[in-house]
């Protein structure tokens, strides 16, 4: 039970303090609508999905203690944040957003940038390897440690659902739009500092 808990209040705090996962999912629900940013909340717990496999793998644990490796992944995740946030910071000068959902991307590009923004982030590697090695015991059966799994998962998806929905709600849209232009170069200014921070960072 003990065990239980300490998933669980980890995965949470992990889960809302802010991040590229979060100001991914803003930009994409205000910006493309309520759709898109909820297809962008199910490719961020996809991209979960992926870390806590390779995790169980013992994968997790190998790039945790590879220096080499976690720098690979590291760079090519700041290099993505880099990429769209300048993209974001440009997006919208001169173009005008309607509300009718007709700028949505499509569900696979939505889930896509959610997907790569997840994977790609080192810190969510550092989160669910240390997580499963400081919590989960050798002890622990696999059949729970998939549970653990899929509810950091879920956790993502039900956060971010909820992200998605608040920030593309017709007033909040209208609202945020109204300074798209600051926003985006808000948004943008913050996912590639994010990318820039990353790739500073150190390795361990």
């Amino acid at each position: 039970m003990t065990e239980m808990v300490a998933v669980a209040v980890i995965t949470v705090l992990a889960v809302i303090a802010p991040g590229a996962d979060f100001a991914m999912i803003v930009r994409n629900s205000y910006l493309h609508g309520r759709r898109t940013g909820l297809f962008a909340a199910l490719g961020v717990a996809a991209g979960v999905l992926v870390h806590v496999t390779y995790t169980m793998f013992g994968v997790g644990l190998l790039i945790a203690s590879s220096t080499f490796l976690f720098t690979l992944i590291k760079l090519i995740g700041a290099a993505y944040l880099i990429y769209v946030g300048v993209r974001t910071f440009r997006t919208g000068e001169g173009v005008e957003i309607d509300l009718t959902g007709s700028t949505e991307l499509t569900p696979l590009a939505a889930l896509r940038t959610g997907f790569l923004t997840n994977v790609l982030n080192p810190k969510t590697t550092l989160f669910v390897v240390s997580t499963f090695a400081q919590v989960v015991g050798p002890s622990t059966p696999v059949y729970q440690q998939v549970g653990y799994g899929l509810f950091m998962s879920l956790a993502h998806l039900l956060w971010f659902g909820v992200v998605a929905v608040f920030f593309s709600h017709d007033r909040m849209r209208t609202l945020m739009l109204r300074g798209q232009k600051v926003l985006n170069k808000v948004i943008g200014s913050v996912l590639a500092g994010l990318g820039v921070s990353l790739a500073f960072a150190p390795s361990h």
